[in-house]
């Protein structure tokens, strides 16, 4: 009885996530500066985030530096992630522009293909990935928005998601250098 108790709380809050969630990339279409996602990951960038389980504490922090390269409307991202207690990650992606402000992205450990959908300041991105977590692997869906601010600093927020119930966020904030 209690599974089943658990199960319908579960998904109740999942529809109301669904009801209550975010707008839609176009909603900040008029808001500036543009975010031009050839220009804006071209060359060196320098990240630094944080990850926050689902209470809010701040689980891990990182640096990231990336460098981006853009040719007939296909981009390659390298990223270097150097986390708080040593670990070392890189992933390399490949991001395709297929439409008016639509983008498609592949990368070793995303599972399927990303999508993604720029407009004004804003960039929606959506994939899959297993993440592990000590002896643990989770499918989790990550919900990306970037905002492009002023002196070209970037901020992206994602929100963890696993049954469609946010279990974490992760942010990070990019500053594309000289």
């Amino acid at each position: 009885m209690k599974l089943w108790k658990g199960m319908f709380i579960m998904g109740l809050l999942g529809i109301l996530s669904g009801c209550f969630g975010s707008k839609p990339v176009d909603h900040y279409a008029a808001q500036e500066p543009t975010l031009d996602l050839q220009t804006y990951f071209s060359g060196p960038i320098k990240a630094w985030g944080v990850v926050q389980d689902f209470t809010g504490k701040v689980t891990r922090r990182f640096d990231v530096d990336m460098v981006g390269t853009w040719t007939n409307g296909v981009g390659t991202l390298e990223e270097k992630f150097i986390f708080d207690d040593g670990e070392v990650q890189e992933r390399t992606w490949t991001i395709t522009k297929v439409g008016e402000n639509q983008y498609t992205g592949t990368a070793g450990d995303i599972l399927g293909q990303a999508t993604g959908q720029a407009a004004g300041n804003a960039m929606r991105w959506a994939y899959k990935m297993d993440l592990n977590v000590g002896n643990s692997t989770y499918r989790i869906t990550f919900d990306d928005w970037m905002f492009l601010m002023n002196d070209d600093i970037l901020i992206n927020r994602s929100y963890l998601k696993k049954f469609g119930i946010t279990v974490g966020e992760l942010s990070i904030f990019m500053q594309k250098q000289k």
